[in-house]
């Protein structure tokens, strides 16, 4: 079969091209930006790439064109593969029929920590020698690769509640029907799509009523807005946890006053299952090893086999990755994006550095950021911060520097990259920790910053 894809060089649709490659397919695609890492990924996997979105490629005559959610109406190509009778389908839908159809699918749904879950949950199943296919939002660090068909009945999906097609606009996990499926946690988000929490909250009624009874359901018992989806209708086990104390029955995390989550137990009630200790930190990732755990046991992995793996568990590219050190000053790169993630991924690394200096600087370029849904939590999620930076790019037409002006002189906001990288430079000292965070690739930053320290380390 060939199978042409429109959008390819996103994440997701990678990984789709990945796993179609990897099925013996011929795969074509095309994108408005066809770049470095992920056209060499997808050109070493021998799929041909095209620039832009130009109607000549039809001629190609592709059996099925798979279009993602970037392209919309309007579009010539759109236009003209509507008009040509060539069929199309969406990627979660190819990957449902072709992929999943006759596996045991593990979901990985919530706001937050989709991806790190999906990663710790695919990470034991393989330690437990089970392996498992994946289709995950990042490049996991025991992997290295994006998405993978693996030879075991398992496949591990992140289960992402965006759209899927400008001809689909329900949830992407709606097709997955999954018989284990994890709900991290639930908050606005995408406010392009969704006006509010309750319209969200009805897209993942929609994935409740897909869970077979079977199945199992690992739920955020600390999550308000998890637990009314639950109440909304659920025909399946369910299995609760939280980092607190919920019941006799619920599963919990147990660490140390003022720990920074790189050790922690794992109980069910008043009894200890197992002590954690791992390379991560921050209770969010803590969460999500507790979630990643209870579903792979649902899989048939021991809890004392899924701690063996979580201490060999090596995180995921953009997730508090180190970028560089010059001087005694670390430098990191983050996709927290929403004000409850840059809050608990700045908690994380401050429990982690104590008293050294955390510099914080942000992109707001989310949809959701853009429009300023989020703009007056902001100052509270970078609290922890010593320093903050604010990029105001040009797609955001708000205030940023209203929204942090309760932070007063701690916070500056920039318009222009260069600048950015330069103030940067002459504020940060020996010992210090600067969290770059954006869900995009904030104009090189991070290298522009360490190569201008490296500059001034040997100038």
């Amino acid at each position: 079969m060939h199978v042409h894809i429109l959008g390819i060089c996103g994440t997701f649709m990678g990984g789709i091209a990945a796993l179609a490659r990897a099925a013996g397919h011929r795969v074509t695609g095309s994108d408005q930006n066809v770049y470095p890492p992920m056209s060499d990924q997808l050109a070493a996997l021998g799929i041909e790439l095209i620039q832009g979105y130009d109607p000549d490629q039809l001629k190609l005559k592709p059996d099925v064109v798979v279009v993602g959610n970037v392209m919309s109406r309007g579009n010539p190509l759109v236009e003209a593969l509507l008009e040509s009778g060539i069929p199309y389908t969406s990627g979660p839908e190819w990957l449902a029929r072709h992929i999943l159809a006759g596996r045991w699918t593990l979901a990985v749904a919530g706001t937050h920590g989709k991806t790190t879950t999906s990663s710790i949950l695919a990470w034991i199943l393989e330690y437990a020698g089970l392996n498992p296919g994946f289709l995950i939002g990042g490049v996991p660090g025991n992997f290295n690769v994006t998405a993978r068909d693996g030879g075991g009945k398992y496949f591990v999906v992140e289960a992402d509640e965006y759209d899927t097609a400008f001809f689909d606009k329900r949830a992407k996990f709606v097709h997955y029907r999954p018989r284990t499926t994890i709900l991290n946690n639930l908050e606005h988000d995408h406010a392009d799509i969704y006006p509010d929490v309750a319209s969200i909250q009805w897209q993942f009624h929609q994935l409740m009523r897909m869970v077979p009874r079977n199945g199992m359901v690992v739920a955020n018992a600390g999550d308000a807005n998890v637990m009314h989806v639950i109440d909304m209708g659920c025909w399946t086990p369910v299995e609760r946890f939280s980092s607190g104390t919920q019941g006799d029955t619920a599963w919990y995390i147990a660490v140390e006053p003022g720990g920074d989550y790189s050790s922690f137990a794992i109980m069910e009630g008043e009894r200890s299952m197992g002590e954690v200790r791992w390379s991560m930190v921050g209770r969010h990732n803590a969460e999500n090893a507790l979630a990643a755990v209870l579903a792979a046991r649902h899989a048939g992995v021991e809890i004392s086999k899924a701690i063996e793996a979580l201490r060999e568990f090596k995180g995921v590219r953009r997730r508090m990755e180190v970028r560089g050190v010059v001087d005694g000053i670390t430098v990191y790169d983050d996709f927290a994006h929403h004000p409850t993630a840059i809050h608990t991924t700045i908690d994380g690394l401050r429990r982690r550095i104590g008293k050294a200096r955390l510099i914080a600087v942000l992109e707001p370029r989310s949809n959701t950021m853009k429009l300023g849904s989020h703009q007056e939590a902001i100052a509270g999620s970078l609290a922890q911060a010593d320093r903050v930076w604010l990029y105001q790019g040009p797609g955001v037409k708000w205030d940023v520097a209203a929204s942090v002006a309760t932070l007063g002189e701690r916070a500056r906001t920039v318009n222009d990259i260069g600048a950015l990288v330069a103030e940067i430079n002459d504020f940060a000292t020996a010992g210090d920790h600067v969290l770059i965070m954006s869900n995009g690739g904030f104009d090189g930053v991070h290298g522009k910053l360490l190569a201008r320290l490296r500059e001034r380390s040997t100038g």
